[in-house]
């Protein structure tokens, strides 16, 4: 089963990932972007903020996608993959660009997916408080220098991305407890 953790930036995507690699050490842990070897380098040159063009920046994650389901993701679709973030990601900074309508960006990351998206999407919710919080708890990079509010309407466009790309979404509110939050995705995927 191929599920993603979603969330915005500092939401625990990557502590409780950590957890179900323990829970389920034969799964495949993966991300977006950065997983392959261009996705490494496409990462690093859209994080630095360098991009002056959006659309630029929407196209560079839609390659580093393309690579990551034709190396990661198909080849293991018969195991349990585990991926911080996904396509859900690319079309909510995408809708909330708003440069892109919403059928190019469906289409789009269909062709660039070969239409392989999550079976399950768990979206850890931060509050705007606990947002505040955290970001100010740590070193800022590219996309969290925009600001509480823009990651804020992301966290609200990842909703939107499951429905325009049909996949199942389980929120999971951030401000629980680490172990509560991991038992809610546990049980979620015995099901």
């Amino acid at each position: 089963m191929y599920i993603a953790i979603e969330g915005i930036d500092t939401a625990g995507k990557s502590t409780q990932i950590a957890l179900l690699a323990e829970k389920f050490p034969q799964a495949i842990i993966t991300k977006e972007p950065g997983a392959t070897e261009i996705g490494e380098k496409i990462r690093d040159l859209v994080l630095s903020g360098k991009t002056k063009s959006k659309k630029a920046e929407f196209l560079l994650f839609l390659a580093d996608r393309a690579e990551h389901v034709h190396e990661v993701i198909e080849p293991n679709l018969k195991k349990m993959i585990i991926s911080d973030r996904s396509a859900v990601s690319g079309v909510a900074y995408a809708l909330n660009q708003g440069n892109i309508n919403k059928k190019d960006l469906v289409s789009l990351n269909h062709f660039a997916t070969s239409s392989i998206m999550p079976k399950k999407v768990f979206l850890l919710k931060l509050t705007k408080k606990e947002l505040r919080y955290r970001l100010s708890q740590k070193e800022l990079d590219g996309i969290e220098l925009r600001g509480s509010e823009y990651l804020l309407a992301i966290q609200d466009a990842m909703i939107e991305s499951c429905k325009l790309l049909d996949i199942e979404l389980i929120e999971i509110d951030a401000t629980d407890s680490i172990q509560e939050i991991s038992n809610k995705i546990t049980e979620q995927l015995l099901i």
